[in-house]
């Protein structure tokens, strides 16, 4: 076994996926791109429901390769399920270039395997992996688990956490507390293991307040353990799958180091790496995601050059110049609350709040007026939406489950500071930002 330091500067390189027996090289080509699309036109994809799309017929045909001619008529059915599914979508994904490339993908297959467009379109169906299949593996490798690759007497890794929620409000990897405006896609984690890119989008139209939208999880490949996945949730969309349809890490011996499971149908999952000791959280409350993370320092701190990681938001915060001064607007709707007591009486909004009765409000569910609770209460006077508070009290929930220092749960006094160069670059949009970095992890990853 790899000392664990040799570990951590393993680079990891792309395992494109195939689907479908004897699918040529032409349709395989095309869906295998998709991922290179999705990762740099993150705000195109966003209203096209592609990815539901291939999602369902990737689980349907990842088994493909255990199938005898006898059961080509199956796969046909997916196939037109697949097309049909495209064609829902359609309106919705006019000029997204993966739904494009999908369209053609299906032709091609639809020849290959002699496919009638008239005939069954039922939904495709998870297949039952025969024994022996990856997907059941228990025999992996002991570099496949973090936390064995110890030495009994060494001394245990040190877990930090990370989470993003509400309008949004940042918890890092060193317990910074902030809120933020961060509209538009921001990469949240960027090391050798894994990236994970957050959408936030206002919550109305012309408000400042903003929510995520959509996550992205780049899980990269790693030695004999997992093949590069990738896991995308948006809103009113929260799978229980990777984007190629599977709940592990692939064909590799310890593929089962890495699994997601669904805690609550579409409003809760959990994805576990034990190859690098990590558990994430995503949740869907009301229509926006939340996200929380457990990861060894270690792994945290994997990155090739420290200094280019100016915008990696679960280590170094927010950009000043990106942060909001809740104390300062806190205070200003208090006053005003009062103000407004004191002068004549205007009909308010529905689901409108008052300092009050947002602070009653949050107490239901966040009795210690920390700042969790303090979020909860901006939240309800920014956005007039109940469900802020839920996703407040998630958050919090997610803590006590990840942290790893039961002292620190609470935190008390909000941080709006920055470490050096962590600015963002003035008239230049972070998105561009993040698709540069995207295009070079996946341009990486094909070569």
């Amino acid at each position: 076994m790899r000392p664990l330091r040799e570990r951590i500067v393993v680079k990891a390189r792309a395992g494109w996926m195939g689907m479908g027996r004897g699918a040529g090289s032409t349709a395989l080509g095309l869906f295998q791109i998709l991922p290179v699309f999705l990762c740099i036109f993150p705000s195109v994809t966003s209203p096209c429901k592609i990815l539901k799309c291939n999602s369902e017929f990737w689980a349907a045909t990842s088994g493909s390769h255990h199938l005898g001619t006898e059961e080509a008529p199956e796969f046909c059915t997916a196939l037109r399920a697949y097309a049909h599914c495209t064609r829902r979508t359609a309106r919705t994904c006019r000029g997204d270039l993966a739904y494009h490339s999908a369209v053609h993908g299906i032709d091609d297959l639809m020849v290959q395997h002699n496919c009638s467009k008239d005939g069954p379109t039922s939904q495709p169906r998870l297949r039952t992996l025969p024994p022996g299949d990856s997907q059941e593996r228990s025999d992996s490798p002991e570099i496949c688990h973090y936390e064995k690759s110890f030495h009994k007497h060494s001394a245990a890794p040190n877990y930090t956490h990370c989470g993003l929620f509400g309008d949004p409000h940042l918890r890092t990897f060193t317990d910074t507390f902030q809120t933020c405006k961060v509209q538009g896609a921001w990469p949240l984690i960027d090391n050798n293991y894994l990236n994970v890119q957050v959408t936030n989008t206002p919550v109305l139209p012309g408000s400042t307040a903003t929510a995520t939208s959509k996550l992205t999880i780049i899980f990269k490949s790693f030695q004999e353990c997992v093949d590069q996945k990738v896991y995308q949730a948006e809103m009113d969309e929260l799978p229980a799958a990777f984007a190629d349809g599977s709940k592990n890490g692939g064909d590799k011996n310890g593929a089962n180091s890495l699994k997601i499971t669904e805690k609550v149908s579409g409003q809760h999952i959990e994805i576990q790496a034990k190859y690098i000791g990590t558990t994430i959280v995503v949740r869907q409350v009301g229509r926006y995601l939340t996200f929380a993370v457990r990861m060894p320092e270690e792994v945290v701190n994997a990155v090739e050059d420290r200094d280019s990681q100016g915008l990696y938001l679960c280590l170094r915060g927010c950009p000043l110049n990106q942060q909001i001064d809740f104390q300062t607007i806190r205070s200003a709707q208090a006053t005003e609350g009062r103000a407004r007591r004191k002068g004549p009486s205007l009909p308010a909004p529905p689901e409108a709040f008052t300092y009050e009765t947002a602070t009653a409000k949050c107490r239901e569910k966040l009795p210690v007026e920390d700042l969790y609770f303090q979020s909860c209460v901006f939240d309800l006077l920014t956005t007039g939406d109940v469900n802020f508070m839920l996703a407040a009290y998630y958050a919090f929930e997610d803590v006590k489950m990840l942290h790893s220092n039961k002292d620190k749960l609470h935190l008390y006094e909000r941080t709006r500071d920055l470490a050096p160069g962590n600015t963002a670059p003035s008239g230049t949009p972070p998105a561009l930002w993040v698709a540069l970095l995207c295009l070079s992890q996946c341009w990486l990853g094909l070569l």
